[in-house]
């Protein structure tokens, strides 16, 4: 590692010091929901470092904000980046990484072409997306959906959070919003921190990855009959939150019929009318099925079925599920999986293949576009908690990765699957 190396890790990691600062935690975490103040004073931030190393900052019609370096005029652009928003007193690592890492890595490849060392085929554009968390306004990945077409805008914008305020709203004021469509992409490159134990646990420090696992995602809801939660006798009772704990406990049952092949979980649970007294009426959750396996998927699809019936029989309550989003196993590229590969090799930085469980903006943006997605160890897999953290020198040799697999696709190496991928238009 040279001078120059140094100094700019250095940069980047004061950056990243910076960048943590906002909605932080007393416990070393971040709170920065989407359209949250502290999303909004943090977007500040980033839009100021961009320009601040010559970058025009742009936003599309969802609030995705891009830092924009135009190389080739008329040509259209690498996006490379993550997203800065967070769930409720969440890690600082997630997502914020992988954008502070593209901007590191586009600095460092404007100072190349200043100097005459890159001579590009694209142009290059960091990309902050727009709640990706999906923990105040669901669904998650919401800008890199409205970007690639898979969620329409004006849905997009009607969604509320539990206080009934909509996207569009929260958004009003901020001057986030544009009125175009964001550039037009040709390839896409993120960096993430793994948010799982493998990489620590093989001692490798850069992960390839090659696919999603496939994903089962449902809400429910779960109906019984108010009642008087002292007095009403218990073999009357149809009570919405037994109904619910039953669910609970059999999706986690349902994963241990499954050691390390599938991953179960109900992350959010709404009770009515939640009063210390009442027998609650209606429950809604959202639960979701995550395997490397289809065949796993199928079978434990089938389980839950068979137990919703066992449960509405057990609780006297009924039961409507309705599965709001599946896919299969979802590869990547892989082509783009060889330019990481070799763009770790020459850095001379350990490497493994990978799949990722949790989802990505990259997941959206490789169904249009050529795509290359990384992953930095997780220190003990610890995510979504204030406890996340990753090293510092794992943090540098990733930055240092991120900026060789931009450099390549700038330069075309990894050329789109065809000429009409995408027809987005920058305005």
């Amino acid at each position: 590692m040279d001078a120059n190396d140094i100094t700019t890790d250095a940069a980047f990691l004061a950056d990243f010091a910076t960048m943590s600062e906002f909605g932080a935690t007393g416990d070393g975490g971040v709170d920065r929901q989407a359209a949250s103040a502290a999303d909004i004073e943090q977007r500040r931030w980033f839009a100021g470092l961009l320009e601040s190393h010559g970058f025009t900052v742009e936003y599309d019609r969802i609030a995705n904000q891009f830092g924009l370096l135009e190389l080739v005029p008329g040509a259209p652009y690498v996006i490379v980046g993550s997203h800065m928003d967070s769930q409720p007193t969440a890690g600082k690592y997630d997502g914020a990484y992988g954008v502070l890492a593209a901007a590191h890595s586009a600095f460092r490849l404007k100072e190349a072409w200043e100097q005459g060392a890159v001579t590009p085929a694209y142009n290059l554009a960091v990309v902050n997306w727009f709640n990706e968390e999906g923990s105040r306004f669901a669904p998650s990945m919401m800008g890199s959906s409205v970007y690639t077409g898979k969620m329409a805008l004006e849905t997009a914008l009607a969604v509320t959070d539990h206080l009934g305020v909509t996207v569009e709203q929260a958004l009003a004021d901020t001057g986030f919003v544009g009125t175009g469509d964001g550039p037009q992409a040709v390839g896409c490159a993120e960096i993430h921190i793994e948010q799982g134990r493998l990489l620590e646990n093989a001692k490798v420090t850069i992960g390839l990855v090659t696919a999603t696992w496939a994903a089962s995602k449902y809400r429910i809801v779960i109906k019984g009959e108010q009642a008087h939660s002292g007095a009403t006798v218990m073999e009357d009772r149809h009570d919405a939150l037994l109904g619910a704990s039953l669910l609970v406990v059999a999706a986690r049952r349902l994963a241990d019929r499954f050691p390390g092949s599938l991953h179960t979980a109900v992350g959010q649970l709404d009770v009515y009318p939640n009063s210390p007294v009442v027998v609650a009426s209606r429950v809604t959750l959202l639960l979701d099925l995550r395997s490397g396996d289809e065949a796993v998927l199928k079978e434990a699809d089938e389980i839950l079925a068979s137990a919703i019936a066992e449960i509405e029989a057990d609780a006297k309550v009924s039961v409507d599920m309705n599965l709001s989003h599946s896919w299969g196993i979802n590869p990547y590229q892989p082509e783009g999986v060889d330019v990481s590969r070799s763009s770790a090799e020459a850095l001379g930085l350990s490497h493994m293949d990978i799949m990722t469980v949790a989802g990505h903006d990259s997941t959206n943006m490789k169904d249009i576009v050529p795509t290359v997605m990384l992953f930095v160890p997780s220190v003990e897999g610890i995510s979504h908690a204030e406890g996340e953290y990753t090293t510092d020198e794992d943090l540098v040799a990733g930055l240092a990765v991120i900026a060789e697999v931009t450099r390549r696709l700038v330069a075309g190496e990894l050329a789109p699957a065809t000429s009409d991928s995408t027809d987005k238009e920058l305005s």
